[in-house]
Order: structure tokens, then sequence, then C-alpha cells
């Protein structure tokens, strides 16, 4: 049996499971109201599962970068997906701040797999020219996951309530498992469902396409080696200061619209989606803008003329909001958040999926984690910078995000000449 275009399914299973990724990390903001008051838990007990579930997040993106580069994506999906999915259902079985500080530390470290996962399994089933598109789809899921979330959440816990509401999303979770197993049986080298064309297709621009060819497994390179190449440097760099924005809006939108626009719980549900939709569009457009310019362009330039645009859209989004939004104009904040959001999805997809433009195979998964890693640490920064200096006007946020984004597009063109494979 032959499956054409086998790349694009785990692609698609891929984007299913980072919406459920999404909705699994979500459901905790919107039923801790009710979960909160039946544990005997606090404000300050939310914030201290935040901050347990960041940090173990941050764990996480390295630890499964390195653990997808020895056991393979294949096993590596399915060993996140089950501990995130166990850890969610988990939750209903909380009895207090440690039962569920452990339960939501390990929902950090199976959520951060995600990831490292969907970086390297693109560059094992996608060429360099599609690879953006690809990275596109796959950030789509976020933002659909954002945009769906509040809706699957609410639904099911006006029917069930909040403990089989967690119960019936760790179940969605493991039920993935089946058709990711199914599908996803072995690399495209040794697929017996990929057509011999789309195995040239995926094979011929490949880093490591002789050793592929070989069938010579090369190891994963260590971390001081990688960390040895500038290039890398500038993949760490640049996510450190760009992902904060990402965060900004997920952390801090629904506070910022309450407490600007007095706007309810409800009203904030009813129209932040427009500015997570906006995104979901971006991710696809990106990935689609690059693939275009690759036709005609190197991958260098196509890649830096579109993380360049993204950056670009982000700063007028922030200096548009800091000069025209008006003290009762909330719908054209949703906007401009939603331009900002656009702009950052438009650029991330390039920016996560040079890591396999830059090294080969085994090597992929580790750098994409440690950056993952240092993506999750400098929003724990942002948030405790936000707490500090907006306690009058969140004007000082926005000029810093947009200090930040000049520093994360500066950081890929200094420390990476050419975005090519790197000499080992």
């Amino acid at each position: 049996m032959k499956i054409k275009g086998l790349r694009w399914w785990i692609i698609t299973l891929i984007f299913i499971a980072t919406v459920i990724n999404y909705i699994d990390r979500t459901a905790f903001a919107l039923l801790w109201p009710e979960m909160g008051e039946d544990l005997g838990m606090d404000k300050a007990d939310y914030a201290i599962m935040l901050n347990v579930f960041m940090a173990c997040y941050a764990i996480g993106k390295f630890a499964s970068g390195k653990l997808y580069d020895k056991i393979g994506t294949r096993l590596g999906f399915t060993v996140s997906i089950i501990i995130w999915s166990v850890a969610s259902a988990f939750h209903a079985f909380a009895r207090g701040i440690i039962t569920l500080s452990i339960f939501r530390g390990l929902l950090g470290l199976g959520e951060a797999g995600n990831w490292p996962g969907a970086v390297k399994s693109n560059g094992e089933w996608f060429p360099i020219k599609e690879r953006a598109t690809a990275q596109g789809i796959f950030n789509a899921g976020a933002s659909i996951g954002n945009v769906i979330a509040p809706f699957v959440i609410v639904f099911l816990y006006t029917r069930f309530g909040w403990k089989t509401t967690y119960i019936i999303l760790g179940t969605v979770g493991l039920l993935w498992v089946i058709p990711w197993l199914f599908l996803n049986k072995s690399t495209p080298e040794k697929h017996p469902w990929v057509t011999q064309e789309e195995r040239d297709l995926i094979v011929s621009d490949r880093i490591d396409k002789e050793e592929n060819i070989s069938e010579v497994k090369s190891k994963s390179l260590s971390v001081g080696k990688i960390l040895s190449h500038k290039e890398s440097w500038g993949v760490l760099l640049c996510r450190f200061f760009i992902e904060p924005i990402w965060w900004f809006f997920a952390g801090w939108m629904p506070i910022y619209l309450n407490s600007k626009y007095d706007l309810s719980i409800e009203q904030i549900a009813n129209t932040m989606w427009i500015s997570y939709l906006m995104a979901a569009a971006g991710s696809i457009l990106g990935g689609i803008f690059t693939g275009k310019l690759m036709k005609k362009l190197s991958v260098d330039i196509s890649r830096k003329v579109t993380i360049s645009l993204g950056g670009l859209m982000i700063l007028v989004a922030f200096v548009c909001i800091i000069t025209l939004v008006k003290a009762d104009d909330f719908m054209m904040f949703i906007y401009f958040a939603g331009l900002a959001l656009f702009g950052f999805q438009f650029a991330i997809g390039n920016i996560q999926t040079i890591s396999s433009d830059l090294f080969k195979g085994p090597s992929v998964g580790t750098l994409a984690g440690l950056a993952g890693t240092v993506a999750a640490v400098s929003p724990m920064i942002m948030n405790w910078f936000v707490g500090q200096i907006t306690t009058s006007s969140y004007t000082p946020a926005f000029i810093a995000i947009c200090v930040s984004v000049i520093l994360g597009v500066l950081s890929i063109f200094l420390f990476i000449k050419n975005i090519g494979p790197v000499r080992e």
C-alpha cells in the first residue's frame, strides 16, 4: 500500500496534537474559579501553579529535544502526549497544592515535547522549500487551539463539571496516539507506504542525504559542540527576544482588556479569538510566502526576508497601539493585537525551522529543544518585568517589546551570515 503525500498526513496529525496541547493548557485558567474554590486554593496558589508549569516546561523543552534525538520522533511524540494527557486527566484527582503542583509539572514536561518534536519531524519529512509551510501549519495549531479552547472548555464544563472535563481532555490526547503510530511507522527512507517520488523529494536536499542513502546512522553533536557555532546562538538569541511577544498576549491580554476597557470574561472570550484567528492566518501565509520566495531566491534570503517582514508587522502593530488606539475603542486594540500576532506567526515558523537548516537530523532536536528552553525562560522574565512596570500604564511594556523585536531580528542577521549547513 502506498499513500500519496504521506508527509502532509504526518504534519496534519502534529497540527491536531498542537490544538490538543493548547486546549489542555488553556483549561486551567478557565476552570480555575470553581477548581480553586473546591480545592481551597487562592490567587497566590494559582500564581505558584503558573510558575511550576513554566519551570517544568522550560526543562522539558531541552530534555525532550535530547529524547527525540535518541529515540526518534515516532516514539518521542508518543511519550510526550501520553505524559501530558495522563497529567491532564490527573488534574481531576488533585487534592491540594502538592498534588496539583505534581500534575502541573508533569503537564509542562509533556507539553514541552510538542515543539522540538515538530521541528525534528519537519526536518525529516519535508524538503527545505516546504519546511516553512509545514511549520506554519503546525504553528497554526497553537492559534486555533486558543480560538476554540474557550468554546470547548465551556461546553464540557457546563455539562460535566471541571473534573470530568479534565478526564475527557486527557482521553482525547491518548486517542491521538492510535493514528500517529498507525501512520508514522518509520522515517521516510524506510516507511513502506511512502511513494518513491515522495521519498526522492524529501531526501533530495537533506544535509545528511549521503548518510541516509548508505544507512549509516550519525550521532547527535554534544551541546557544547552545537553551541560552539555562532549560528546556534543566532537561533537562541532570536527565540529569547521574540518569544515573549506571544506569551505577552497569552498571559496579559485578558488582564489588560479587563483593566483598560473594563471588559467581562464573556466579552473577552467573544473578542480575543479574532486576534488568534489572525495569528493562525499568519502561520500559514508565512510558510507559503517563504516557499514562493525559495522558487527564485536562496534559503538564506527567503527566510531572512520573511522574518524581517514579520518583525516589521509586530513593530507597526505596537506603534499603532501606543499612538492610535483610543481609551474607549477596545476593538481597535483587538485588531492591532491580531496584526502583532499575525507578524509573530509569520516569522516564527522560519525561525523555528532554522535548526534543521543548520544541522543534520540527529542534532536538530537538541538545538530545537535548547531554543525552546530559552524561549520558555524569557517569558518568565517578561512576566516579572511587566508586573513591575505596568502599575499605571502598559506603554513601557509595549516599548520594551518593540526593542525586543528589533534585537530578535538582528540576532539572525548578525550571527547567521548564511542560513545553511554549518561546518562541523
